[in-house]
């Protein structure tokens, strides 16, 4: 569930990350350079340039901001908070952007600690001042439907599609959470009501999509086709992952390697070809296509493509380079417990 809110966080902050010294009369030199290194992923490195800003006397809000950030990064999340918490009360009277973005980042950091009962109270708190806010409202409903509270779930996916009746995008993220928690029927009610409402203005990748959750694989496929060369890789990938649902897995390649061979590198179709060639026992074809996925700079995957090279790895019988892949994959992401079982069985192996 975590990966879907991220998302929507990331959605909201990404436009702050690099402009957050915009209009500060100190010099941001320091900040700049800071959130150019989270952006990195060198949160140390990160840390020891909003420590230089301090120095310099920069905005300490969004300094401070900058720090909470490196440490959600370095999975801190208490002293991500603490950082937060101080940013904000650096904030005036009237509330600014950057105070709702603050916010969302702390919410995330108490979510990360187990403390959903303080997210909840942040959410309410921004809905609060702008109930038009449709992220924080999705969010809640995120954490009321892990909290099996189906009912405050349902009402604040219900407003949130009441104020954008179209964003088949959020609709969808929904019916997931909804299924990801035991209410499958709820979620698919969403997607049945906006193809039963009409269709006129629904794209056939959007009317792909939807039929693809609702498990309708022959209609899926069939708008999904029509729209593989116009809609670029996000077609292709739910083409192939309808195909591969449809049991032909070789098609499914075909999909995958001919978008790839007209020139278009793109990890997540490398990833998803991965996965079905390991489905397929081409164990040696699908670390290939891992590794030319994690070859990509700036991929925006990278956990994910390490996590499935070692899985590749101990698919290939390689225990002990698996071990050695994952020992370094914890360190970079210590806070996967899954991750960090399977380290001490493959030390075993």
């Amino acid at each position: 569930m975590m990966k879907l809110q991220m998302r929507i966080l990331l959605a909201v902050c990404l436009m702050m990350l690099f402009c957050a010294g915009c209009g500060d009369k100190h010099n941001s030199e320091n900040l700049k350079a800071g959130m150019e290194a989270v952006a990195a992923l060198d949160y140390d490195s990160a840390l020891k340039c909003f420590a230089a800003g301090r120095e310099a006397g920069e905005d300490e809000r969004l300094l401070l901001r900058g720090e909470g950030i490196a440490h959600m990064g370095k999975t801190d999340y208490a002293e991500a908070a603490a950082c937060f918490e101080q940013a904000l009360s650096h904030s005036g009277g009237r509330p600014r952007p950057v105070d709702y973005d603050i916010n969302y980042y702390l919410a995330t950091a108490y979510y990360k600690q187990g403390q959903t009962q303080k997210a909840l109270q942040v959410y309410d708190a921004i809905l609060g001042l702008k109930p038009e806010e449709k992220d924080a409202c999705y969010l809640r409903g995120v954490i009321y439907a892990e909290q099996e509270n189906l009912e405050k779930a349902l009402a604040d996916f219900d407003r949130v599609l009441a104020i954008d009746p179209d964003d088949y995008d959020r609709m969808i993220d929904i019916y997931c959470v909804l299924n990801a928690n035991g209410y499958k029927e709820s979620g698919q009610n969403y997607l049945k009501n906006a193809m039963a409402s009409g269709t006129k203005g629904m794209t056939n990748y959007e009317k792909g999509r939807i039929s693809f959750y609702l498990e309708d694989y022959e209609n899926a496929r069939n708008y999904l086709e029509r729209v593989k060369e116009s809609e670029g890789k996000d077609a292709v990938l739910f083409l192939g992952r309808t195909y591969e649902t449809l049991g032909d897995n070789n098609y499914a390649i075909s999909v995958y390697n001919n978008y790839l061979k007209s020139g278009k590198e793109n990890p997540k179709v490398l990833n998803q070809m991965g996965l079905c060639k390991m489905e397929m026992g081409d164990y040696h074809g699908a670390l290939e296509a891992f590794q030319l996925a994690m070859n990509i700079e700036d991929n925006g995957m990278m956990q994910v493509l390490k996590l499935n090279e070692i899985v590749a790895y101990e698919k290939l019988a390689e225990y002990k380079k698996a071990a050695v892949l994952l020992e370094s994959y914890l360190k970079t992401y210590p806070d996967d417990e899954v991750a960090a079982r399977e380290y001490i069985f493959l030390k075993t192996r």
